[in-house]
């Protein structure tokens, strides 16, 4: 393959991933206005209509059996985003997102049981104990917030597993289908939650700016990479997601960590990146 053709799909996946971030660090923006949870509204509403507009859902075939792949694919969706953005509240985006980022590894080290693979096991535990508040004072963070990032690593490894099924059964519109599911879910959340302010005009640049940096734009560029490059190395790459999130805090809010705190990352990111580049799933 010309060096070009590799070059092209990986600088896209790098571009996405800091949308993504770029995204998360633009909504904290919300947060004193609407809140978390209307911030993961607004955010959700938007990126369906946009990816509506963008793949056509309307055109699927639906069957109840599908549909209920696609349930489970949106509510994860939803459960995700949600707490991941409510953690957000209380603690730095980099360290949310390496904490979040053990859903999608320990989903990966289950189905290996080679004595390589519980090196990777081994540098993740390390990390989260440099990130859990079980240490001292200065470098603990919030209980609730860490608690909440690692919820919504569960969320993730259940919408890698059914967005698979989702995804051969409804191909291209399963993002802007799963995304409707995921908004419907929230929406009661962020109305309870944030009530008419969600509907104020003077919100909608920045809630549509969340939608495109989050949504829109790195799922297309995910999805024109992931057709591009093999698995393997697409895993790999995505395992830089908590270093570029560490960065985007520190730039765009201004969130400095500890040096335990970017060990705590650097091992996560190591573990991912074992992971991805040396397992071998059981027969």
């Amino acid at each position: 393959m010309p060096r070009t053709a590799i070059l092209l799909p990986v600088g896209l996946l790098v571009v996405a991933m800091t949308s993504i971030q770029s995204g998360a660090s633009l909504a904290k923006n919300l947060f004193p206005l609407v809140g978390a949870e209307g911030t993961t509204t607004l955010r959700l509403v938007l990126g369906a209509v946009i990816l509506s507009l963008v793949m056509q859902p309307w055109k699927a075939r639906l069957s109840l059996r599908s549909c209920q792949t696609l349930l489970a694919y949106g509510v994860s969706l939803g459960g995700m985003n949600l707490l991941f953005y409510m953690s957000l509240q209380s603690i730095p985006l980099g360290i949310a997102v390496a904490l979040e980022f053990t859903g999608p590894l320990a989903l990966a080290l289950l189905s290996s049981r080679r004595l390589l693979d519980f090196i990777w096991i081994v540098l993740a535990v390390l990390g989260l104990w440099l990130l859990l508040p079980t240490g001292s004072r200065d470098a603990a963070i919030d209980p609730l917030g860490a608690t909440l990032a690692l919820g919504a690593g569960v969320f993730w490894a259940l919408y890698i597993v059914f967005g698979q099924k989702a995804g051969a059964e409804h191909g291209r519109h399963t993002v802007a289908l799963g995304t409707w599911v995921a908004a419907l879910m929230v929406f009661p959340v962020g109305l309870w939650h944030a009530g008419s302010n969600l509907l104020a005009m003077e919100l909608l640049p920045i809630a549509l700016g969340v939608a495109v940096l989050s949504s829109a734009l790195p799922y297309s560029l995910e999805m024109h990479a992931l057709t591009r490059l093999p698995a393997r190395t697409f895993s790999i790459l995505m395992s830089l997601e908590p270093a570029i999130a560490a960065l985007c805090g520190l730039l765009f809010l201004g969130e400095k960590l500890l040096w335990s705190q970017w060990l705590a990352v650097a091992a996560i990111i190591i573990a991912s990146t074992g992971a991805a580049a040396t397992i071998r799933p059981q027969r």
